[in-house]
């Protein structure tokens, strides 16, 4: 290191030392600004060299907008040259069980006049309330029935009931059920159990007067809606509603009826009265009916909420009744076009039942249970038709005197 001769003094340092006015220049604001203006400038052009230099390396695959502005083609044209697959959801994967998915395909499921060679399958739905003298001879006569019993199901509601009805059901079905014999055991039945809480106090001749038809009515429609909705399964071509009260039918009644191919068909329905030692023929069943231009105009002077109730002297219809059209001795294939029915004896295609057709427990078109069911039917476009002249007996109610008015009764 050289030092200044006469070494290292005050003056000598001085010498060194840049001039004040120099110092006074590099220390002024405005230089200060320029000198950091001028960095400024230097480092944001590094970065976009090296920015521009970096993009040359990739390539935008789709159209250049928003994702969420994409169509679907679009959004797969972007997404198509992902290095790694997006991962939506990553939470644990959940297992599902096959056992707890079930395919029902009801296209195969028809109801044809060719219903036997095709294993069609037949459900029989009776309600039941106060039945226990009747259950021995309505099983009698499921017994007798043609139609294959392996391809007919049962299925009861039992509700209301003050007597035996449970508990003589259930031996009943035990008694036929375990008949292996020549094929009697029908494919299954069910017992449905459901307390309404209607009134059970009343006599026969109460219980069939008019006053009583609009609240039994709606009590009958909710019982029958909760037996056809906890039986009917997708198996089911044919919808078979009997009364447990009919005292006979032909054994061969579903095919009869099947071969009609009708989306609703019922038969007339009758009584024994024995009087005087002799047989008279009695007419049972005022509900199935024509609508006549009174009846339609009695309608329209009547409260939304009026259900009207046929075979009584209150409100006078001018229906055409079923009961008065028919002979047992004629042509039992006659058919004829109805409005209303009963429900001593219904067949259905079971496709009418599941396209939301039932018994309405409240005044559809001023008609309630069956009644309303046919009014129903008839609006959605199904065919309801009678047949006047093929005759199922059922036991004789005693009617109330003064009931019908001036309708005979047989």
């Amino acid at each position: 290191m050289l030092l200044p001769k006469g070494g290292v003094t005050w003056k000598s340092a001085r010498a060194r030392l840049p001039p004040w006015r120099a110092v006074v220049v590099l220390t002024r604001p405005r230089f200060l600004i320029s000198l950091a203006l001028t960095g400024i400038l230097i480092l944001l052009w590094r970065g976009i060299s090296k920015s521009a230099s970096g993009m040359q390396s990739f390539y935008c695959y789709g159209p250049s907008k928003s994702p969420m502005e994409m169509s679907i083609n679009e959004m797969v044209a972007w997404n198509a040259h992902t290095q790694t697959p997006v991962t939506f959801n990553h939470h644990e994967p959940y297992s599902v069980n096959e056992s707890t998915i079930h395919n029902i395909d009801l296209n195969p499921i028809q109801s044809t006049p060719q219903a036997v060679e095709k294993k069609e399958r037949v459900l029989i739905l009776t309600p039941l309330r106060d039945a226990a003298y009747h259950l021995p001879n309505y099983f009698n006569l499921l017994h007798n029935l043609t139609y294959p019993h392996d391809l007919i199901d049962l299925a009861f509601l039992v509700g209301d009931s003050s007597d035996e009805t449970l508990s003589l059901l259930s031996s009943e079905l035990t008694r036929i059920q375990s008949q292996t014999e020549d094929k009697v055991a029908f494919r299954s039945a069910t017992i449905i159990q459901k307390e309404f809480n209607a009134d059970t106090g009343m006599n026969i001749e109460d219980r069939h007067a008019f006053a009583s038809q609009g609240p039994r009515r709606k009590a009958i429609a909710r019982a029958r809606n909760y037996l056809l909705y906890s039986a009917l399964k997708p198996e089911h071509s044919w919808v078979y509603w009997r009364d447990v009260d009919i005292s006979d039918s032909p054994p061969t009644i579903l095919e009869d009826f099947i071969v009609h191919n009708r989306d609703i068909l019922v038969p007339n329905i009758w009584f024994h009265r024995y009087k005087d030692g002799r047989d008279i023929e009695g007419r049972f069943d005022y509900n199935s009916w024509i609508e006549s231009d009174k009846g339609r105009r009695l309608r329209q002077t009547l409260d939304p909420n009026t259900i009207l109730a046929e075979g009584y002297a209150e409100y006078d219809t001018g229906r055409q009744y079923l009961v008065s059209m028919g002979d047992w001795r004629n042509d039992k294939d006659k058919e004829v076009e109805l409005d209303g029915i009963g429900g001593v004896n219904i067949l259905v295609k079971a496709d009418v039942h599941r396209s939301g057709i039932n018994f309405p427990p409240y005044a559809f078109e001023n008609q309630a249970e069956t009644e309303g069911f046919a009014r129903m039917a008839k609006r959605a476009g199904y065919e309801v038709y009678g047949l006047p002249n093929y005759i199922v007996w059922h036991v004789d109610t005693e009617e109330k005197p003064g009931n019908l008015g001036d309708r005979k009764a047989y």
